[in-house]
């Protein structure tokens, strides 16, 4: 009998000291880790009507220097996020603190639970405990009668009494500053009578347009379609105002093939029409040339004025040299008749 209790209490052993070592592995894998953060997830409210906001705050404590990975916080089951605000941090002897505040709201009825969201610390991951959400519907009393919605309702304004004053006070002081300029205008007359401004030329008023816009930089400052239009402008002014050409109302092509018949230089004409065909493309395909091509164009279309003002006054002085000829010799013809 003895040692048949000896033997079952041998085969007994083992499994005893098996569970307690089993057990004391479990002890010591539940002991806290020191590194590990302490997050917290928290509500503002556990019951919110359908669409109505909720705050929701993420913190998370770690050693200090402890990597740290937040959540992502892409989309969350049954909710949706309305804002969400920038993570801060802040530093204590020893660790770190960071919070963030996110709103979100749901139109789904029932009781839902935010999931546990998970952190990243080193290689482990960390989680948040999950909060349920019950959410529901305005309570509504079936003992009551419908009522129909609100009319719009009419604030009043403070500064509504001082329209009528401030109407009055603005006409007066329009009237009173058109009388002054009115009567500063015919003061400046009184002490300039009869003078006028002497008419430009053709080139002479060209020339002053085009030294006006070089000093308003316009290319520098961005207004590049501004300045190809005034160019092109003054250009095809010029040319109707000195060579009676209809420029005003033709197209760049229309104007270069008109100016083939001029005497300019085939190198000239060709940088001209290149410059025309330039201001075409800024004015309506939008191009952005260069500055420097911008200088450029601009002593193009100088060069081309100052070039065909010079043929046109070589002409005229041809022309009336040919006409003082034409008169010229039937007298001569009388004079001679009479010495014979």
């Amino acid at each position: 009998m003895l040692p048949a209790m000896l033997l079952s209490a041998a085969f007994m052993l083992p499994p005893a000291l098996l569970s307690a070592q089993t057990h004391s592995r479990r002890h010591a894998s539940a002991a806290p880790d020191p590194a590990a953060p302490v997050l917290k997830a928290t509500v503002d409210k556990q019951k919110i009507l359908i669409g109505e906001p909720l705050q929701l705050m993420l913190e998370a404590t770690v050693t200090d220097n402890a990597p740290l990975v937040w959540p992502s916080l892409d989309s969350l089951p049954h909710f949706e996020w309305v804002e969400k605000h920038t993570v801060d941090s802040s530093v204590q002897p020893g660790q770190r603190y960071y919070r963030q505040y996110l709103t979100i709201t749901s139109f789904d009825s029932g009781a839902y639970a935010i999931p546990r969201l998970t952190f990243t610390a080193g290689n482990k991951q960390y989680f948040t405990d999950s909060i349920r959400i019950n959410i529901g519907y305005t309570k509504i009393d079936p003992n009551k009668d419908y009522h129909d919605i609100k009319d719009i309702i009419d604030i009043p304004n403070p500064f509504a009494r001082w329209f009528a004053w401030i109407v009055a006070f603005v006409s007066l002081v329009s009237l009173a500053l058109v009388i002054w300029l009115v009567r500063k205008k015919r003061v400046l007359k009184s002490f300039m009578p009869g003078q006028k401004t002497p008419a430009l030329s053709p080139y002479e008023e060209a020339i002053r347009q085009l030294d006006e816009l070089q000093r308003q930089n316009l290319p520098e400052t961005g207004a590049i379609k501004t300045y190809y239009s005034r160019l092109g402008d003054i250009f095809k002014l010029y040319l109707y105002r000195r060579l009676g050409i209809q420029s005003l109302s033709e197209t760049s092509e229309e104007l270069i093939s008109q100016l083939r018949r001029r005497t300019l230089p085939a190198q000239q004409f060709s940088e001209l029409s290149d410059t025309l065909r330039m201001s075409d493309f800024v004015k309506f395909a939008k191009y952005q040339p260069a500055p420097a091509d911008a200088e450029s164009h601009f002593r193009t279309i100088r060069s081309a004025v100052e070039e065909l003002d010079s043929i046109a006054a070589n002409d005229e002085r041809a022309a009336a040299l040919k006409a003082t000829a034409t008169t010229a010799a039937p007298t001569q013809k009388i004079m001679k008749d009479q010495i014979n």
